[in-house]
């Protein structure tokens, strides 16, 4: 079967959301808005085979995600990939496997594949109501930067992201870049790249945004978007760190905004950093998202 990939344009959304929903996944990456938004990144290509949502890396050397849409269709749809794969030469490997759907894999395929977790790319996803509340022993420390924030800027104000004020937003973000040296690493220039287009593209990709406000000013952001049937993901976080306990405080006011209707929350990964990981390990995740590289055995592969 011959397969044609293509770049994603926002003219796919609906198509693309289609599938997504049909996964069900609480994975990050498993959003239109995020497929999109880091494609200059990461260039990702898309086929519609057998009524299944199929991702594959641009260039030679290539990867694929695993097959969204009816479970029903996983099999066919795997080894035709597979087969793609060995018609371009390329060995078959699937990225951003959660251990749900590699049990699936070793159903239909016994022993064919192996896994490889990545703890960097592991999201953190939190339970709505403690994030909301933090209530007990175990928030005593976030609950005390939010009530001192609360003493500091008596008149601080939280509102939705709107195009009254997106572009405040977008202008606190350059004064972030500067803050925190964007443009001498790759990685972090990349990020804002993708935090100021999701300021710009909000509503054509239907985006969640919120912002705090201190002595009139913006001096924190953040967007999400429901993720999956109980998850919320929150792709974008940021504030002024001389605006002490303002992040915590953007963070429980969003999840109160936004996420009323979900048990979850999913805040994305911390590749690797460890001062992000022990941020995140502090709000007390009920669980991670673990995701991994999936490659055919080497006996069976053939390479």
């Amino acid at each position: 079967m011959e397969l044609v990939f293509r770049k994603p344009t926002l003219e796919d959304q609906e198509q693309i959301d289609h599938y997504y929903r049909q996964a069900n996944s609480r994975s990050c990456e498993d959003t239109f808005a995020n497929l999109y938004l880091w494609n200059r990144m990461y260039p990702t290509e898309f086929a519609i085979v057998k009524d299944m949502l199929v991702l594959k890396s641009a260039g030679k050397d290539f990867f694929f995600r695993f097959p969204k849409g009816s479970p029903e269709h996983v099999k066919e749809v795997v080894e035709i990939m597979a087969d793609y794969a060995r018609e371009q030469n390329c060995p078959f490997k699937m990225g951003v496997v959660t251990p749900k759907q590699f049990e699936l894999l070793e159903e239909l395929f016994p022993g064919r594949f192996q896994v490889e977790y990545n703890r960097d790319d592991a999201d953190y996803v939190y339970e709505r109501e403690k994030l909301a509340n933090l209530s007990g022993k175990k928030y005593h420390g976030k609950k005390n930067h939010v009530n001192k924030f609360l003493r500091t800027y008596p008149d601080w104000k939280f509102e939705p992201i709107t195009d009254e004020n997106v572009e405040e937003c977008f202008q606190m973000a350059l004064i972030w870049r500067n803050e925190n040296g964007c443009d001498e690493e790759g990685g972090k220039l990349a990020e804002m790249c993708v935090t100021l287009n999701s300021l710009r593209l909000m509503k054509e990709l239907k985006l969640t945004g919120a912002c705090l406000r201190v002595n009139g000013k913006v001096v924190a952001f953040t967007v999400g978007e429901p993720l999956c049937d109980d998850t919320f993901v929150v792709h974008i976080e940021k504030a002024l760190t001389q605006i002490e306990g303002a992040y915590p405080m953007i963070n429980q006011q969003f999840v109160k905004m936004a996420m009323e209707d979900f048990l979850y929350v999913n805040r994305e990964e911390d590749t690797g950093d460890e001062g992000l990981r022990q941020a995140k390990l502090s709000y007390r995740p009920a669980f991670l998202v673990e995701k991994g590289v999936v490659r055919e055995r080497a006996e069976l592969c053939g390479f």
